[in-house]
This record gives structure tokens, C-alpha cells and sequence, in this order.
């Protein structure tokens, strides 16, 4: 489990975080659940926050360079 503390989001590529950005959309969209559109929320408002974007700036750059 140790190794578990190495994992960075470095390790994924742009289409992999893309994809699952728009998994967690989907799902939330789909099963009416809300836990899924919340972690993708969180997960794309910290990760505008550390690049300093909009949401809609960081998701357009994640579809043009996948």
C-alpha cells in the first residue's frame, strides 16, 4: 500500500483525465446520483485552482490536446 502514496496526477495522460472527467459526468447525468457530479466538481474545481484556468478553459485544453 505504500506505493499507493506515489501515485500523482502526472501519471495520467490528458485523454485518460478527460475521460475520466467525462465518466463521472455521465454517470452522474445518468444514474441521477449526486456523490458522481460531485467528485467530478471537486476534482476539476482543484485541479483549475493549481493550473489557475476556468473550468472551461482546463476542459476545452483536456478536448484539443487528447
Amino acid at each position: 500500500m505504500e506505493s499507493i502514496d506515489q501515485v500523482s496526477i502526472n501519471d495520467l495522460s490528458k485523454r485518460d483525465l478527460l475521460l475520466l472527467i467525462k465518466a463521472l459526468e455521465f454517470t452522474g447525468e445518468n444514474t441521477k446520483l449526486d456523490e458522481f457530479i460531485n467528485l467530478k466538481n471537486n476534482i476539476v474545481k482543484e485541479l483549475c485552482f493549481l493550473t489557475e484556468t476556468t473550468e472551461e478553459e482546463f476542459i476545452t485544453y483536456l478536448e484539443q490536446n487528447s
